[in-house]
């Protein structure tokens, strides 16, 4: 069994299967909230909707409520496999509406390939639901499907596989033509591929302006020409009348092409035939028509798309259907409109040309991502798609008068909008595709240990990092044979072996510290430790970052890298960061882990050093000094401290946004602060960067909240070395590894 087969049928099968679960939105703990959610409250709500069917929506799930429906006839590039087999796709469809647009997702799986069946089977539970998605359902039975829903049923209903593929591909050719100049009336454009995305792609181009007679589509027979035997009506729509039978030729002087077949199926040399500034959008998956690289080094001036996220430019349904649905349910559009899809369109095209937020550029390792020949549609982890594509859905939907609950306030619904992502930030993606962009070496000081080798494959497989395992051999070849881990050509390093390098790094580490109490004998006998070892290797360029701690404590871990690596200039303290993933966003806790009871001075220093690192994440730092204490309002030694380390901090950094001395559920909400404090400078945006007055405090907290499942916890991130070290919580899960190797990545692209 390969890894990835293991793993992915691990995490659909660990703890409870599968991927999504039903939670209650009401209190449920006492007797009373039990008989209003139940009998004898229920009758209540029921009898209202009896006498006014409209307040379903106000009294139920459904106007949050989308099903997702399949057949299992064709799934992914599986194929049809089944109703059954078809829901783990299902499921992963949920996760994308709940993540990107907090939208509740049941889905429903329906052991049916009769075409009258599936229908009558969705009509009869569609009062359920607020809108339906069709998925995975092969042509050309799903045109019949979705056609025939959309007339008999009073809510929005779309075949994404059609659809979302199709706006995605209209808002990039859009920006495209506009990058090379050329009007889409003027065009012309070759479809590979005749099954329900090419179908949709072709009539929503149409839309946007493309002309019928510059359109040439292609099925596995060859072009679809008026002549050809055998045609349904669906196909008929876009047969040509021109002599041209194969891809080949239908690509000559071609401007455009679209993709929706199977890979390889197109040449470098059809490109070099196409006409000047071609787009290419090849979108078979997971291999496209043509590779990227073998497109790109084509011709110069070609625009290409695929449907990859390890290309610039990936067409990804994720962009729409979660935000299209979003605005049809928060109007209660009784359909979704060709009208709703264009808007999508524009909304899409529009945003891609407007300054990225710096997520974005995090994630891309760019300082400012901009439209061009690599960005003609926006990135998936951009978190204004659901302020921009949403409204955008909405107002058509209202124009073209299907909206049966119209806004009237756009600033309020957009706040609406914004409250809706909560702990599923996209804080982890960006720093992920960050670390891809630009992986570095991270050594492994206890690679003899399961869950080491297994992050260690995940982050070499996923181009995170690039491993180096220290252990002894013999016992890491055992446990990566009998967990059949992939790591094959990955370094491995036993420092015992290594009799010459070891004296070679002693000598080094010896001139550091012969005159802090450490002998050359000390030294030779050190360097055979890996945790000498390792931040050694980093300190000669042997490696980026370090990764250690699993089975050691922290200061047993933490003192070689401070002896060897030393702390950045300018800096007199290390202490230890948290990254804490909540619903209030993305939040900062410092100093957790090294130093037991600062000063105010050490203060000052922690607190910069938190503040330069927020910034790496390309995050403006909102900084609170936490005490038990507002602003004077109790005395005593913590509060005193925290307001001189305020004072100090004014006076040598008056760009930085941080106060206190302040309690932390203050902090947190604006409004007490803001009816409270109206002078602080904390007002205004909320908080995201909290300084604990002492070990025990910052320790306390953090985990107190990882343990009750509040947030999730990355770290402890070390601040303050002059190279990237990190230490491991205790015992720390595989998942935790894998994003600390991350941050240790992002840590060193910084750093060098």
């Amino acid at each position: 069994m390969s890894q990835l087969k293991e793993d992915a049928l691990n995490y659909h099968s660990k703890g409870r299967p599968g991927k999504i679960a039903v939670v209650p939105t009401k209190p449920t703990n006492t007797k009373r909230d039990l008989s209003l959610a139940y009998s004898p409250g229920v009758a209540e709500p029921c009898l209202a909707i009896a006498e006014n069917p409209d307040d379903v929506y106000k009294y139920t799930s459904k106007g949050n409520l989308v099903a997702v429906i399949s057949n299992g006839t064709a799934v992914l590039g599986l194929g049809d496999i089944g109703p059954e087999a078809s829901k783990p796709v299902m499921e992963g469809k949920a996760i994308l509406f709940k993540i990107f647009a907090d939208i509740d997702v049941f889905d429903i799986e329906i052991n049916t390939k009769d075409t009258e069946e599936f229908i009558n089977t969705v009509k009869n539970i569609a009062c359920t639901f607020g809108g339906i998605n069709l998925e995975d359902i092969k042509a050309p039975e799903c045109f019949e499907i979705e056609r025939r829903l959309k007339e008999e049923l009073n809510i929005p209903i779309m075949h994404d596989d059609q659809h979302g593929t199709a706006i995605i591909t209209g808002a990039a050719l859009l920006n495209s033509l506009e990058i090379v100049g050329k009007k889409i009336s003027d065009i012309q454009v070759v479809y590979n591929g005749a099954g329900a995305a090419a179908i949709s792609c072709a009539k929503i181009m149409m839309a946007l302006g493309v002309k019928k007679e510059n359109l040439i589509m292609c099925d596995s027979k060859g072009v679809i020409r008026t002549d050809s035997p055998n045609l349904d009506e669906t196909k008929k729509q876009f047969a040509t009348s021109r002599n041209i039978n194969s891809l080949q030729e239908a690509m000559l002087n071609s401007d455009v092409f679209v993709g929706l077949s199977k890979a390889d199926v197109v040449t470098q040399d059809m490109l070099r035939s196409m006409a000047k500034d071609c787009v290419v959008f090849a979108l078979a998956n997971p291999n496209p028509e043509i590779s990227y690289e073998l497109a790109i080094a084509s011709r110069p001036d070609i625009i290409i798309a695929t449907g990859r996220s390890d290309y610039p430019n990936q067409v990804n349904n994720v962009l729409g259907f979660p935000y299209i649905f979003r605005g049809a349910l928060d109007v209660r559009a009784s359909k979704i409109t060709e009208e709703m899809k264009i808007a999508a369109v524009y909304a899409l095209a529009k945003l891609t040309k407007e300054p990225v937020p710096e997520i974005v550029n995090l994630a891309y390792n760019e300082k400012n991502v901009i439209f061009g020949k690599n960005y003609i549609i926006p990135k998936p982890i951009d978190p204004r798609l659901i302020t921009t594509v949403s409204p955008a859905v909405a107002k058509a939907a209202m124009d073209c008068g299907v909206a049966k609950n119209p806004i009237h306030d756009w600033d309020k619904y957009n706040n609406q909008l914004l409250a809706r992502l909560g702990k599923e930030s996209n804080f982890i993606r960006a720093i992920t595709d960050k670390a891809k962009n630009e992986p570095k070496r991270v050594v492994f000081t206890e690679a003899d240990n399961y869950k080491i080798l297994r992050a260690a494959q995940i982050v070499k497989d996923e181009g995170i990092a690039i491993p180096i395992l220290l252990g002894n051999k013999k016992k890491i070849a055992v446990i990566i044979a009998e967990n059949n881990i992939k790591l094959n050509d990955v370094i491995i390093i036993d420092p015992q072996e290594e009799e010459a390098k070891c004296n070679a790094f002693a000598d080094i580490f010896f001139n550091k510290r012969q005159r802090k109490g450490v002998t050359l004998h000390e030294a030779r006998k050190l360097m055979q430790d890996r945790n000498y070892y390792a931040p050694m290797m980093v300190e000669m360029g042997e490696a980026d970052a370090l990764i250690s701690g699993l089975t050691k404590n922290y200061p047993t871990s933490i003192k070689p890298a401070l002896q060897i690596l030393g702390k950045e200039e300018g800096t007199k303290n290390v202490a230890g960061m948290y990254i804490m993933l909540t619903n209030k966003g993305t939040l900062f806790f410092s100093d957790t882990t090294v130093n037991r009871f600062p000063s105010a001075d050490d203060l000052v220093d922690i607190t910069y050093s938190t503040y330069k690192a927020v910034k790496k994440f390309n995050m403006e730092p909102r900084i609170a000094l936490l005490s038990y204490s507002n602003f004077g309002s109790a005395g005593g030694e913590v509060p005193e401290k925290m307001n001189q380390v305020r004072k100090t901090l004014k006076e040598l950094y008056p760009f930085m946004v941080v106060d206190g001395d302040i309690q932390a559920n203050i902090a947190l909400n604006q409004k007490l602060l803001a009816s409270n404090f109206p002078f602080s400078e904390l007002n205004g945006d909320p908080v995201n960067t909290f300084i604990f007055p002492s070990l025990s405090s910052g320790n306390i907290t953090y985990k107190m909240l990882q343990e009750l499942g509040s947030v999730e916890a990355i770290g402890p991130i070390l601040l303050g070395l002059k190279k990237s070290a990190h230490v491991l919580q205790l015992g720390s899960s595989v998942r935790e590894i894998v994003n600390m190797v991350t941050i240790a990545v992002v840590d060193a692209q910084s750093k060098s």
